[in-house]
């Protein structure tokens, strides 16, 4: 939540639209808790106003002459880490651009909002609060996004690799991965799923919160990111090896006892729809002990009960560690109830997906009972 010693959220506001860009003016001057100091027109206008008024917030199209919102955020991240909210069209050909500045360090995704959306400009509001609170820092790293300093999980003896700390039985027994993330989400997905092979033999569910319009995107891009095959889920879909299923805008996501999808509009939790209890529990009614439960950066708390689900049932469950974390929120709420078997950075949890898949093909290779 905002800081109750903070008068007023700064925020520069960059869109070369004069229409959308009054528009966003108008909406958060309406709030009395946030005070519009600049406003640009380009990449350049926000790497200049970034430096000179050192704003809370900065929102900013992707889709702009001269130098992008995908360019200026590199820049502002290397330059002057300030908290950047992307809003931009859903259009097809912004969504690369969108979820590309989210890797290089932008927060939060949203919709440009209309003057018959009150829903949408709410949201804008609340973001812009939220995010103002957000500790950026530094993205140094030529690629994209900084590789998060490598920890050691809590149980872990020195030298010894995330799969190592596994039994042997636990890594041919796991049939299902399922993970939550919200707050810097994209880019830590990106990370834990990106070296995972095209026969990976383990179906994954994922609950990411994104604002409405924006999971297709988001599938389309981690399937760039990928080798593995990435999709909206439907009603009815089948979990299977080598596929992620993200859940769909504004749908509760649940997997069945037959290992079929079931969407819900049940109502949110805190606000959240899709929320990933409902996956996590369902995870924990169906597979019990043979499932991973990860839970990565994000703001409040979603997540922590379905993994508590999940641990009872003798999942195996892990935790983003906080330093690689862009908000520690979901994962330390987890963590303080004592339902997390390991806590790890993005390339741990990556390395112990990665094993637990091969050791699962290789006894599934040569145990067809198994299967």
């Amino acid at each position: 939540m905002p800081k109750e010693s903070k008068k007023h959220v700064r925020v520069v506001v960059v869109d070369d639209s004069p229409t959308a860009r009054d528009l966003l003016v108008a909406i958060l001057h309406e709030n009395q808790g946030i005070q519009v100091i600049g406003t640009g027109i380009n990449g350049e206008d926000a790497l200049r106003l970034a430096e000179r008024l050192k704003p809370d917030v900065i929102t900013m199209d992707v889709r702009m002459p001269i130098m992008d919102g995908l360019e200026a955020t590199r820049q502002i991240m290397r330059r002057t880490p300030t908290p950047i909210v992307i809003v931009s069209g859903i259009q097809h050909e912004d969504m690369d651009l969108t979820f590309k500045a989210l890797r290089a360090g932008a927060l939060a995704a949203l919709a440009k909002p209309g003057l018959d959306d009150p829903a949408t400009c709410d949201k804008v509001i609340q973001t812009v609060r939220l995010m103002a609170d957000v500790q950026v820092v530094h993205h140094w790293h030529k690629s994209d996004i900084a590789r998060p300093q490598v920890g050691v999980a809590p149980t872990a003896t020195e030298n010894l690799t995330p799969y190592k700390l596994l039994s042997s039985g636990q890594k041919t027994d796991i049939s299902v991965v399922g993970i939550a993330s919200s707050t810097g989400g994209p880019s830590a997905l990106a990370s834990v799923i990106g070296k995972l092979p095209a026969n990976y033999p383990l179906p994954i569910m994922i609950v990411q919160h994104v604002s409405p319009g924006f999971a297709v995107g988001l599938a389309e891009w981690l399937g760039t990111q990928t080798a593995l095959r990435v999709e909206v889920a439907s009603h009815g879909d089948n979990i299977r090896p080598g596929c992620i299923l993200l859940a769909p805008d504004d749908y509760h996501m649940k997997v069945t006892d037959g290992g079929t999808i079931e969407l819900l509009k049940a109502p949110p939790y805190k606000g959240l729809r899709p929320s990933a209890n409902y996956l996590f529990d369902s995870i924990a009614r169906v597979y019990g002990p043979r499932a991973i439960g990860l839970i990565l950066t994000g703001m409040g708390d979603d997540g922590a009960d379905g993994m508590a689900s999940m641990y009872r049932a003798g999942a195996l469950t892990v935790a983003q560690d906080e330093k690689s974390c862009v908000v520690y929120g979901m994962p330390r709420e987890a963590i303080i109830r004592n339902v997390v078997d390991r806590v790890m950075d993005l390339d741990q949890m990556s390395m112990l997906l990665g094993e637990i898949g091969k050791y699962r093909s290789n006894f599934l290779g040569s145990n067809s009972a198994f299967k």
